[in-house]
């Protein structure tokens, strides 16, 4: 039964609902203190509210006895809805979004919300005892490093102007074809397999790469695979041909820029000390341009000179047209100047941010943009699977380096300690192998209280391993960075869902993960 109660008729409800039977003489003096009611003002309430059904009475020896006739339950929940419906259209989100910001919840609230169910739904797996180790040993992606070799000398970058700290080569096509069928060899029953040209610099082989493309079109059907394949590039060597191959034959396309021309000719620079900008812009334009609408990412790289990196993406999206942006913190040793600090926090956090806000801003206007780290499919992800594997470094995904060596990806190759084994041997290495196995949300004791640890995943490896000393520690600096992007992408997605014009122009991402291949919805297909 559904029955409005008003202010003063809610006072006497809960002396009912404490305590029942009550006669009207043990209700006025039970309200007395309160509310400084009569006993004529109890007596007529009482008349009111049997007659909206929410009270009865049984007749005494001297006197009535009343009982509530609605739950307690039941009342709280009509008004609950009566007044989202008055106040908020019916919108909990919107009247809890509005809670949120005037400041209306109070920590206690928060830890009650959760005690409840209602903020966070339990993880299943979490006390599950997984032997992570017996995983199986499918591999579903390469990172094919066919040239050990750069037209640019990035001050910043890990890989040493694309000789990884050794010496410069390029793949021959033999060895990449042996990669190809390694992949095919050991990537199980799935379907989808991923192969990303890498460097150094890889359009300095693009031969090969071609070669590499035509070869595993001749195979697929034959295996029941779909090469899906990436070509990664910092844009010197793009050329017409290039970009009509990689509009036909690349999944995707990563073209590197850092924004603007003072910030990304501070550190792309070529051999001579030149800037690239004026030399890679046009050529991205053009190669985005005849792209349409397949995929690519703008990638920067950000330092501690330039933390005003939202000042970039409006750039590349403001003057340049590109509308698919990544901005990746740099990865440099702590002694770099490059090196973001601790004190960079703070301006970090209000640049994320800001370009969440704006983000929202240019949606509401109908010319969204894609920033790679606010992708956030809360329908899907993240599932068991992706739980336990994290980024499949050293497992599902590994590194070529140009003489066919296995590394856990890009981040380890130079690395003997990390060297896997080779693609004409495999994985040779197994207790290593077994090791990145570890490097998931699970096996990390530090992630179990973080609230961010199923969508990090456990985090990186490469990073780990160069703030701890160990693939299996925690990057903090990382983990800060990481739950700011977070929390903007969630608060992206509340704003989209409360907004009917931010919904309706809201880019929306859904997983095709190919993870598992047990989804019953389509979202794991092989």
């Amino acid at each position: 039964m559904q029955v409005n109660l008003s202010d003063s008729e809610w006072k006497l409800m809960n002396r009912l609902w404490e305590q029942s039977p009550r006669t009207i003489m043990d209700l006025t003096a039970s309200l007395k203190e309160d509310t400084g009611w009569s006993k004529n003002t109890v007596i007529t309430m009482l008349a009111r509210l049997e007659a909206k059904g929410a009270v009865r009475h049984e007749e005494g020896g001297r006197a009535k006895r009343y009982f509530p006739a609605v739950d307690r339950e039941d009342a709280a929940a009509a008004e609950t809805e009566s007044f989202l419906s008055r106040v908020y259209g019916g919108s909990l989100g919107l009247m809890m979004s509005a809670m949120v910001e005037g400041r209306a919840l109070t920590q206690e609230d928060i830890d009650e919300l959760t005690a409840a169910g209602q903020l966070f739904a339990p993880d299943a797996y979490a006390d599950h005892a997984f032997d992570f180790k017996n995983r199986s040993n499918v591999v579903k992606a390469l990172c094919l490093h066919v040239a050990h070799t750069c037209n640019l000398n990035c001050s910043y970058c890990f890989a040493a102007q694309g000789k990884f700290h050794g010496e410069a080569g390029l793949m021959s096509f033999e060895t990449g074809k042996r990669a190809l069928d390694f992949l095919i060899e050991n990537s199980g029953t799935r379907r989808n397999l991923e192969v990303d040209f890498f460097g150094g610099e890889p359009l300095m082989n693009f031969e090969v790469c071609k070669q590499l493309v035509a070869y595993a079109r001749s195979i697929e059907k034959k295996y029941n695979k779909n090469f899906r394949f990436t070509m990664t590039t910092i844009g010197i060597g793009i050329t017409d041909e290039v970009i009509d191959w990689c509009n036909k034959e690349c999944h995707n396309v990563v073209l590197s820029l850092d924004g603007r021309k003072e910030v990304n000719d501070r550190f792309r620079v070529d051999l001579a000390g030149n800037g690239s900008y004026d030399r890679i812009v046009p050529k991205f334009q053009k190669l985005v341009k005849a792209r349409g609408d397949q995929g690519y990412y703008m990638r920067g790289t950000f330092t501690h000179h330039n933390v005003d990196f939202t000042k970039d993406l409006f750039h590349m999206a403001d003057d340049l047209g590109f509308t698919e942006l990544s901005m990746e913190p740099v990865v440099a040793a702590p002694d770099s100047p490059e090196a973001l600090t601790e004190e960079d926090l703070p301006k970090l956090f209000d640049q994320y941010e800001l370009l969440a806000n704006d983000m929202l801003r240019r949606q509401k206007a109908g010319k969204p943009i894609t920033f790679y780290h606010y992708i956030l499919d809360l329908k899907h992800g993240p599932c068991i699977y992706k739980r336990i594997s994290g980024c499949g470094s050293g497992t599902e995904y590994m590194a070529v380096t140009p003489w066919g060596d296995l590394y856990p990806c890009h981040q380890f190759v130079g690395d003997p300690n990390y060297k896997l084994g080779n693609v004409w041997d495999g994985v040779t290495n197994t207790a290593l192998r077994d090791e990145f196995k570890l490097c998931n949300v699970y096996a990390r004791p530090d992630c179990k209280d973080c609230w961010a640890r199923l969508y990090c995943a456990g985090g990186c490896a490469a990073n780990a391993l160069h703030a701890t000393g160990d693939i299996h520690g925690t990057y903090e600096y990382g983990c800060k960075v990481f739950r700011k992007r977070m929390e903007c992408a969630l608060m992206m997605q509340v704003a989209q869902r409360l907004d009917p014009e931010l919904a309706k122009n809201a880019v929306r991402f859904e997983s095709d993960c190919d993870g598992c291949g047990e989804g019953n919805d389509g979202a794991c297909e092989k």
